[in-house]
């Protein structure tokens, strides 16, 4: 039995679901609509309020898709009611970004600046030039494009220069001793 799977998905205002005969699962809220490919072996119970998910068939493999599709529609539904956000802050001497015509540039110390074109589905916001706010409806991209942005220049442990997540804590270490 899934731990996962066997919770049931509470449906909220405003979002609008539906389960084609082909297996597809289709939510469509204030921010967007997103849809999911079911796997035949589970079977999508829909209610007004709720959503539960049970296998048709005891095996390791449905066992395993069962909360992983579980995950998958309840983050769907998250997206498409209130979205999700990455927060990213810049750290170091001379570091920042900001948002011209579609692209991110981001100046981190090289010799050039960094020009990173904003996916479609994804609203990149920076507040202030240190400060960059990566908001959009999928789960999965909006984390793709933080860890994208964030390769560009991972913290360095000695000063914490480069780019983290606002939550992250970056380990330090000592510096040289005489």
């Amino acid at each position: 039995m899934s731990r996962v799977g066997k919770n049931p998905i509470i449906i909220p205002e405003g979002v609008k679901c539906y389960l084609s005969p082909s297996g597809v699962f289709k939510a469509k809220g204030k921010l967007g609509d997103m849809s999911l490919l079911i796997s035949p072996n589970l079977h999508v119970v829909l209610n007004e309020t709720s959503i539960s998910i049970e296998p048709r068939i005891q095996s390791k493999k449905v066992r395993m898709l069962w909360g992983t599709i579980r995950s998958l529609i309840n983050n769907i539904i998250k997206g498409v009611s209130i979205g999700f956000v990455k927060k990213l802050e810049i750290n170091g001497v001379g570091y920042r970004a900001n948002v011209k015509s579609g692209s991110l540039i981001l100046n981190l110390g090289y010799s050039h600046e960094i020009s990173y074109q904003i996916p479609k589905g994804i609203n990149i916001v920076c507040k202030k030039p240190t400060l960059i706010d990566i908001s959009g409806i999928n789960y999965q991209l909006v984390g793709q494009v933080a860890s994208k942005i964030r390769s560009f220049r991972k913290p360095e442990p000695y000063k914490g220069k480069g780019i983290k997540y606002v939550n992250e804590l970056v380990f330090r270490k000592e510096g040289k001793k005489k």
